[in-house]
């Protein structure tokens, strides 16, 4: 007989907690605080080369995981071609690739659900073989270290700098982007991917920017694309449409700011005061403790090591300069069902967004709600697997009649 298979334990109940108390966010209403994280799953169709399509299994993972009330950010999404051109990652640049997202939110809408997508730039993050010849831009001539996902050296095909007429054609990308995103796919809104060490991002960390001109060298230079795609975006679509994602304590693809709670603090001030008209609805950051390779005691070890001053890492920091300009806030990075609630409860956070635990957990809401076990995810199978279906489309909903026998 097979070994009888000890049942993942049951987790508190946490339907009477603050994670299901109602929020507007914008012009919308959620019912509860648990946001579904933009994760990169590379499951869409190609269709010719640099374009993939959402198709089938990708609408129905959404659709599985929406909820009555509920909010989801869409995985990073192409604004253009060659954007990231990775394996398997859609964009909002086609006819075909709106059409395939339009049955993914209306999946979404069907089940009382509202979705965001996340767009982004890799920058130097994507090679020239897989942007078809392109050569990798970035706001210098920094490369990361190691491969790019093709395996060639980063060394051997460094980024070029962009132009400035460069940064001013791609700032309307994204606002282009934000609009058909909306009006053709039928989003509820976009969330523009400033961290994680792709194109946004490699201008604001002071290790990677190396220009001379108004888009670098001072921190108010720095943070100018940034701002100019947050307006650009939000003139585009309505600012209760736009958030945008932040890591300033991120280490991922050799992003390592020298003084990230000064820096992020004064683009939280500079995003603070924009125009009512231009100011996004929510930041969504990156906890400190989050990182992609070192343990969360080794991380926060590092950053103190780094530290030039005294100030604690943390998230409350810009949530704070936020907060009063009526930015509703966002945490992500290893949240779980014993730490979500108290970080909402002390007002550090609105929502809290979670990546690895919605990926095992397509029911991840109702299983919080009502202290359900929660199934393991499988890291293997985070950015693809053979066939696509398995670690995206196989995960099970509770079943109290199995899980009780």
């Amino acid at each position: 007989m097979p070994a009888a298979t000890t049942p993942p334990p049951a987790i508190a109940a946490l339907k009477d907690s603050v994670l299901f108390v109602p929020m507007k966010l914008g012009n919308i209403t959620l019912k509860h605080r648990i946001v579904q994280a933009p994760n990169t799953r590379m499951r869409s169709d190609l269709e010719s080369r640099g374009i993939h399509v959402p198709g089938p299994r990708v609408a129905k993972y959404y659709g599985d995981r929406a909820s009555a009330g509920g909010l989801q950010i869409a995985e990073a999404t192409d604004i253009c071609l060659n954007a990231s051109a990775y394996p398997g990652v859609a964009g909002v640049f086609t006819e075909s690739q709106l059409q395939g997202w339009r049955k993914v939110t209306d999946a979404v809408h069907a089940k009382g659900g509202f979705i965001f997508v996340q767009l982004w730039h890799t920058g130097r993050a994507s090679s020239a073989g897989l942007r078809g010849g392109e050569a990798p831009i970035s706001s210098g001539t920094i490369p990361m270290e190691g491969k790019y996902l093709d395996g060639t050296d980063c060394k051997d095909e460094p980024p070029r700098g962009m132009t400035v007429e460069e940064i001013h054609e791609l700032t309307a990308e994204w606002a282009a982007a934000s609009k058909r995103a909306v009006e053709g796919a039928g989003f509820d809104g976009v969330e523009i991917h400033g961290a994680n060490g792709y194109l946004l991002e490699q201008f604001l960390h002071d290790n990677i920017n190396n220009r001379k001109d108004e888009y670098g060298g001072t921190l108010e230079n720095r943070c100018r694309f940034v701002l100019e795609v947050i307006s650009a975006v939000a003139g585009a679509i309505g600012p209760d449409k736009v958030g945008i994602r932040l890591s300033p304590f991120n280490y991922f693809q050799d992003t390592r700011d020298s003084d990230p709670n000064t820096h992020w603090s004064y683009l939280c001030s500079r995003i603070a005061n924009l125009a009512a008209s231009h100011r996004p609805v929510y930041v969504h950051m990156v906890e400190p403790r989050f990182d992609e390779v070192l343990d969360e005691a080794q991380k926060l070890a590092s950053l103190e090591g780094a530290s030039k001053q005294k100030t604690q890492n943390t998230l409350s920091l810009f949530r704070d300069i936020l907060k009063p300009a009526g930015i509703q806030f966002l945490a992500c990075g290893n949240f779980n069902a014993s730490n979500a609630a108290p970080k909402v409860k002390s007002n550090d956070a609105d929502f809290i967004a979670f990546g690895r635990n919605f990926i095992a957990n397509p029911d991840l809401a109702e299983r919080l709600k009502n202290g359900w076990a929660l199934n393991k995810y499988d890291r293997t199978t985070f950015y693809g697997a053979s066939p696509p279906e398995k670690g995206y489309n196989d995960y099970p909903f509770y079943d109290e009649k199995t899980e009780s026998t």
